[in-house]
C-alpha cells in the first residue's frame, strides 16, 4: 500500500451544514460574470496569513528563523489544469482547517441565508461583500479544491479537500502535498479549473488579474513556484507596497477602490474616502472609507468595527474594540501607528492612552469630512445618511465629546416640505418663529404615520416646524442631549405646550366669546376624568388639536409615550405611565358629546371610545379589544336605526 492509500484511509469526513452548502451553490452557479475576484479573495488571505505571523514571530522569532521573507506565489500546471496560491504565512492546523473551511461562523448567516431563499433573486453579486465569503470564492472556477496547511511551529501537515457540496474530508497531508508549500509552514490553495474558467490557466491572465485586484497587497506575490523564485525564474507581480503609506497624489481612484474591495470583501465603490497622515505629538497614518452600501450585519449587537491597526507597517489586529467608536463601525480601512510598540500585547493595547487618542483624532477628522460631504455634495450625503444615519446617532449618546460635531452634521425629516429631504438643526433654528424658544419633535417607527399624528395639527395650523424622530436612538439620546444652541428639545407628544402666542387674535377673541360652549366642556371634562379614572392621568382641553377630536400624550413628568414603548420592548420594561387625554373643544364630535353630557344622557361608552380611539391613533394597544368592538358595535346599530 503507498504511502497516500495509507493516509487516505485515516481521513475524515465532515459534512457541510445546510447555510454552507446553499452558500457554495450560490457563489459556484451565479457569480460567473465576476469570477476574476476569487484570486482577489485567495491572495487576500494569503496576505493576511504572512501579516498575523509577521506579529506572532516578533513574539517568537523561531516561527520565521528559517524562512523571514514573506511571500506569496501563484502559478498554474495546464497538464493537471490546476491553479495553486501558495503562501509561507502563519498556516492553519487539523482544528482550524475544519473550522475555518467547514462552517461560517459569522453572526446572522442563518437569517440572510433565508432572506435569500425567500426573496428568490438572482442578484447574488453582493453575497461575497455581505458573507465575507474569501475561500469560498474558488468554487466559482475550480472544483474540487485542495488545501494543504502547516501550522507555524508545528511539525504536521494536514490536507483538506472537498467539491463543494458533499462535505470535505481532513487528514495528515502525503510527501507529494507537502512538497507544494514554501517550506515547512503555510498554505497552499490549489483549485482544479473547470473548463469553462480555463482562461486562469494563462500566465497573462492571471497576471492581469492580480495586477487590476492585488497591486496594493504589501507582501510580494511572484508568477511561479516557490523554487522557480528560489532560482530566480519567477516574476513579481504586485508593487507591493502599503498603499496608506503612499501621497495621495500618486494614488489614482481605481487604486482606492481595488484597496477598499480588498479590503471589505465587497463590490460598491467607497462613498467617501479619507486619507491622511496625522504628525505632531501622536503620528500615525489612516486609510479609511465610507461604503456605499450597508454592510449587512450593521446592527449586529456586537456594534463591532472592521478597522486594521498595523504599527509601523506590521500588521497588530482588526479586534483592537478600543480603536474606534462603536458608532463609526462602519468605517472600513487601516490604521498605522508609529508610537506603538511592537512587542505590547493585544489585550494590553485595548487600555493604551495612545489608542484612545487615535480613536478621538480619527473621530474628529471623518466627521469633518462628513461635514464636507454635507455641504459639497446633498445628493451624496443624502445617500450616506439613510445608510448610517441611525448608527452615527449612536455617538450622540455614547460620546458627549464629540457632540457639538455631531450635531452639525445630522439630518432629520421634519414638516416643512420644500424640496430638501433632510434638515439641519442650524436650518430649523434659523426657521423658527418670532418667540419659539424650543425644538419641537415627535418620534416613531415611520415619517408616514408621524405625519398623521393628529398631535401635529395644532403646530402645522400655526406654521410651526416639528422634527421627525424616527430612529430608536432618537429616543436615547435625547434624553442626554438637552437642547441645540440654548434651544431645547420638547417632544409634541408630552406635557403641556402653551400655544397661544403663537395664536392669531382673531382666533383668541373667538374663544372669549363662548363661555356657554366652555362651560359644556369643562362638564364634559368632568365626566371623562370619572368615567375614566385609573387610566388616564387626566382629561383636559388641547391646545394641538384642530381636526381630530381627541389624543394622547404623556404627562410633564412622565416618560414621553414612544419612550416607555421602546423600553418595552427592548428593555423589557415594566411601567406605565397613565396618559393625559386631550379632546378638541372646536370638532362637532366633542361639541355633540358635551351638549349630551350637559342634557343629562349617559356617555360612559362613548367615553371609552375617545380613549380607544386615541390609542389606536398612537400605536398603542388597547386594554380590552373585546369590549372596544362591542361598544362600537353598539354604536354603529344605533345610528343604523336612526
Amino acid at each position: 500500500m503507498s504511502t497516500q492509500e495509507k493516509i487516505q484511509t485515516n481521513q475524515e469526513n465532515h459534512p457541510f451544514s445546510a447555510d454552507v452548502a446553499r452558500l457554495l451553490e450560490i457563489v459556484a452557479g451565479a457569480l460567473y460574470t465576476n469570477q476574476d475576484v476569487f484570486l482577489r479573495e485567495l491572495t487576500s488571505n494569503a496576505a493576511d496569513a504572512c501579516d498575523r505571523l509577521r506579529y506572532e514571530a516578533i513574539k517568537n522569532p523561531s516561527l520565521t528563523k528559517d524562512n523571514s521573507d514573506f511571500r506569496i506565489h501563484v502559478y498554474k500546471d495546464t497538464e493537471s489544469r490546476t491553479l495553486t496560491v501558495v503562501d509561507n504565512g502563519t498556516g492553519m492546523d487539523e482544528n482550524e482547517l475544519i473550522e475555518n473551511l467547514g462552517t461560517i461562523a459569522k453572526s446572522g448567516t442563518a437569517s440572510l441565508m433565508k432572506q435569500i431563499k425567500e426573496s428568490g433573486s438572482n442578484d447574488n453579486l453582493k453575497l461575497i461583500g455581505q458573507f465575507g465569503v474569501g475561500f469560498y470564492a474558488g468554487y466559482m472556477v475550480g472544483n474540487p479544491i485542495e488545501v494543504i496547511s502547516r501550522k507555524a511551529g508545528d511539525k504536521k501537515t494536514w490536507r483538506w479537500e472537498s467539491d463543494g457540496r458533499s462535505g470535505f474530508t481532513v487528514h495528515e497531508a502525503s510527501p507529494e502535498d507537502i512538497a507544494l508549500l514554501d517550506g515547512d509552514r503555510g498554505t497552499a490553495v490549489r483549485l482544479h479549473i473547470k473548463d469553462e474558467a480555463c482562461e486562469f490557466l494563462l500566465d497573462e491572465k492571471i497576471k492581469q488579474t492580480i495586477e487590476l485586484y492585488a497591486d496594493h497587497i504589501s507582501v510580494p506575490i511572484y508568477l511561479g513556484t516557490p523554487q522557480d523564485t528560489s532560482e530566480g525564474k519567477s516574476e513579481q507581480i504586485n508593487s507591493a507596497s502599503a498603499l496608506w503609506m503612499r501621497a495621495r497624489n500618486d494614488i489614482t481612484k481605481e487604486q482606492y477602490t481595488e484597496f477598499y474591495r480588498h479590503i471589505s470583501h465587497g463590490f460598491d465603490e467607497p462613498l467617501m474616502t479619507a486619507h491622511w497622515r496625522a504628525e505632531g505629538k501622536m503620528e500615525f497614518s489612516a486609510l479609511l472609507f465610507v461604503p456605499t452600501l450597508r454592510p449587512w450585519d450593521l446592527f449586529d449587537p456586537s456594534r463591532r468595527h472592521f478597522v486594521k491597526l498595523y504599527v509601523r507597517r506590521v500588521f497588530i489586529s482588526e479586534d483592537i474594540e478600543t480603536l474606534m467608536y462603536p458608532w463609526l463601525r462602519f468605517i472600513r480601512g487601516v490604521i498605522d501607528s508609529e508610537d506603538l510598540p511592537l512587542n505590547i500585547s493585544r489585550e494590553s493595547l485595548q487600555h493604551n492612552p495612545v489608542i484612545n487618542k487615535i480613536r478621538s483624532a480619527v473621530a474628529r477628522h471623518i466627521l469633518g469630512e462628513l461635514d464636507k460631504l454635507s455641504r459639497n455634495d446633498k445628493p451624496g450625503f443624502a445617500a450616506f445618511w439613510g445608510q448610517f444615519g441611525a448608527v452615527l446617532k449612536e455617538g450622540l449618546y455614547d460620546a458627549p465629546e464629540h457632540r457639538e460635531d455631531l450635531l452639525k452634521i445630522c439630518r432629520f425629516y421634519s414638516t416643512k416640505e420644500d424640496g430638501e429631504k433632510f434638515a439641519t438643526l442650524a436650518e430649523y433654528v434659523e426657521r423658527m418663529k418670532d418667540g419659539q424658544d424650543k425644538i419641537f419633535y415627535i418620534s416613531g417607527e415611520n415619517v408616514q404615520n408621524l405625519k398623521n399624528s393628529p398631535q401635529l395639527e395644532g403646530f402645522r395650523a400655526r406654521g410651526l416646524e416639528v422634527l421627525f424622530m424616527t430612529d430608536t436612538i432618537d429616543d436615547f439620546w435625547l434624553q442626554q442631549v438637552h437642547d441645540y444652541k440654548g434651544k431645547k428639545f420638547q417632544s409634541i407628544t408630552k406635557g403641556d405646550i402653551d400655544l397661544a402666542a403663537f395664536d392669531k387674535k382673531d382666533d383668541q377673541e373667538q374663544k372669549e366669546k363662548e363661555p356657554e360652549q366652555n362651560n359644556e366642556i369643562e362638564s364634559l371634562i368632568e365626566k371623562l376624568n370619572e368615567v375614566l379614572e385609573g387610566k388616564i392621568n387626566t382629561a383636559k382641553s388641547s391646545k394641538r388639536l384642530t381636526g381630530s377630536p381627541v389624543c394622547i400624550v404623556a404627562p410633564e413628568t412622565g416618560i414621553d409615550m414612544h419612550m416607555e414603548r421602546v423600553l418595552k420592548i427592548h428593555q423589557k420594561y415594566e411601567g406605565e405611565t397613565k396618559p393625559v387625554l386631550e379632546i378638541n373643544p372646536d370638532h362637532p364630535l366633542i361639541r355633540r358629546l358635551a351638549a349630551n353630557n350637559a342634557a343629562g344622557q349617559d356617555i360612559t361608552d362613548a367615553a371609552w371610545l375617545l380613549l380607544d380611539q386615541a390609542r389606536i391613533i398612537q400605536g398603542e394597544p388597547l386594554d380590552d379589544p373585546s369590549a372596544f368592538a362591542k361598544r362600537l358595535s353598539e354604536v354603529m346599530l344605533s345610528d343604523i336605526s336612526k
